[in-house]
C-alpha cells in the first residue's frame, strides 16, 4: 500500500474475472516486492546518511523576481524543498523541480555544495525542462498504476518507459503482461484512470536515491527486465550507480529529474494499451496516457482532443541499453 494514502486500492484494481489467470504466478506477491524494495531503500537511505559523519554547513541563495535570500543548509543532507518550505509552505507546494547553479535538480535531491537557487513551477515561463519532468514523473506513476492495478494471478512486469517525447501526445510505460493478445475494456481504462488520480491527491513526494548496482539488483530480483538493464544502466553512469525513484511504496528506476510531488498532476487519463508486436520481448504492451498540471483547464471538447490523440499507439522506440538521455538545460527556451 503506498504509504500517506491508506485508502489508496489496498488490494489493487479488481478487473474483470477473465483476466484474472496466467500461465505462471510468482512466488512473491507484487504488494510484498513493492513492501521489499521499499524497505531496501529505506535501508540504504539511512545507510548513506550514517557515513556523512560531521556535517557540514553550506550558503544557498535563493533568487527570485521578487527578493534574494541566503539560507545556511546542510550539505548532502538539505533539499530544495527544505529551502522552499523556509520560504512558504505554498511555494514548496507549487514548486516542481529546481535549479541549482543553472542544473536541472530534482526538489528532493540533497545539495552538494554552497550554491544558487531557483524554484520552478509548472507556470514558470520557457523552462522546458520541468515539462520533460511533468511527463517523466506521469510515466513512473503510470508503472505503479499497472504494477498495481492487476490480481496477482497475472504474471506482471515492468519493462521501462522511453525518453519523453511531448510532440507524441502521450506519456508512456512499456509492461509486459502474461496475456496474449489483451485488449483493455474501456471500463479498464477508466479503472486505471481513477486509480492514477487517486496517486495524485495523495500528493506523494518523488523521493529520489543513487544506490550501488548490487543494491539496484537486490531490490528488483523478482523483475528480470530490471535485472538485465542495471548493470548497463550503471555501466552509462559516471559513478557506476543507478538513480532511483520512489512514489509511496514503490520504487523504479530512471535518471530524472522528477517534479517534486503526484499533487502537481491535475486531469488525467490512462487512454490506450498496444500491444508492441515488433519489440523484442514478447507480450510487451505500450501503456499509454494524458494529464495536465493541476491549475490548468481545459473545456470538454478541448481535452477530448487530447485524449483521442492519446490513444493512437505512441511510436517512441523501447528503451535501449545504449541511449542516453541529453540533459535539458533549465534555462532552455521552450521551443
Amino acid at each position: 500500500m503506498f504509504h500517506g494514502c491508506k485508502r489508496f486500492c489496498a488490494s489493487g484494481l479488481r478487473l474483470p474475472a477473465q483476466i484474472a489467470s496466467s500461465r505462471h504466478a510468482g512466488t512473491q506477491s507484487k504488494a510484498e516486492a513493492r513492501k521489499r524494495r521499499s524497505q531496501l531503500f529505506d535501508q540504504e537511505k539511512r545507510r548513506q546518511r550514517s557515513e556523512l559523519g560531521r556535517i557540514e554547513k553550506i550558503e544557498v541563495k535563493y533568487k527570485s523576481a521578487e527578493d534574494e535570500i541566503v539560507m545556511a543548509m546542510n550539505r548532502n543532507i538539505s533539499t530544495p524543498y527544505d529551502c522552499a518550505r523556509h520560504i512558504s509552505e505554498g511555494v514548496a507546494k507549487m514548486s516542481a523541480i529546481a535549479s541549482v547553479d543553472g542544473h536541472v535538480w530534482d526538489m528532493h535531491r540533497p545539495f552538494t555544495g554552497s550554491c544558487e537557487l531557483e524554484l520552478v513551477t509548472m507556470q514558470s515561463p520557457r523552462i522546458r525542462a520541468v515539462n520533460y519532468a511533468f511527463w517523466r514523473t506521469c510515466s513512473l506513476i503510470l508503472g505503479a498504476v499497472a504494477d498495481s492495478a492487476f490480481k496477482d494471478h497475472i504474471n506482471v512486469h515492468l519493462h521501462s518507459f522511453p525518453i519523453p517525447v511531448i510532440s507524441s501526445g502521450s506519456f508512456t510505460y512499456d509492461i509486459f503482461v502474461d496475456l496474449p493478445d489483451w485488449r483493455p475494456t474501456d471500463s479498464e481504462l477508466r479503472a486505471m484512470s481513477a486509480l492514477f488520480v487517486k496517486l495524485s491527491n495523495c500528493e506523494l513526494q518523488l523521493e529520489r536515491l543513487e544506490v550501488p548496482c548490487s543494491v539496484a539488483l537486490d531490490m528488483f530480483q523478482d523483475n528480470p527486465f530490471k535485472s538485465e538493464q542495471i548493470p548497463n544502466i550503471a555501466k552509462h553512469n559516471d559513478n557506476d550507480k543507478v538513480t532511483l525513484y520512489r512514489l509511496g511504496d514503490h520504487v523504479d528506476i530512471s535518471k530524472g529529474p522528477m517534479v517534486g510531488n503526484s499533487g502537481l498532476i491535475g486531469r488525467v487519463t490512462v487512454s490506450a494499451v498496444h500491444k508492441l508486436t515488433n519489440a523484442a520481448v514478447d507480450g510487451l504492451y505500450r501503456f499509454q496516457g494524458i494529464a495536465l498540471p493541476k491549475g490548468i483547464l481545459l473545456n470538454h471538447f478541448a481535452y477530448n482532443i487530447l485524449e483521442n490523440r492519446a490513444k493512437k499507439l505512441n511510436a517512441t522506440t523501447t528503451w535501449q541499453p545504449q541511449a542516453q538521455e541529453e540533459e535539458v538545460s533549465v534555462k532552455a527556451s521552450a521551443n
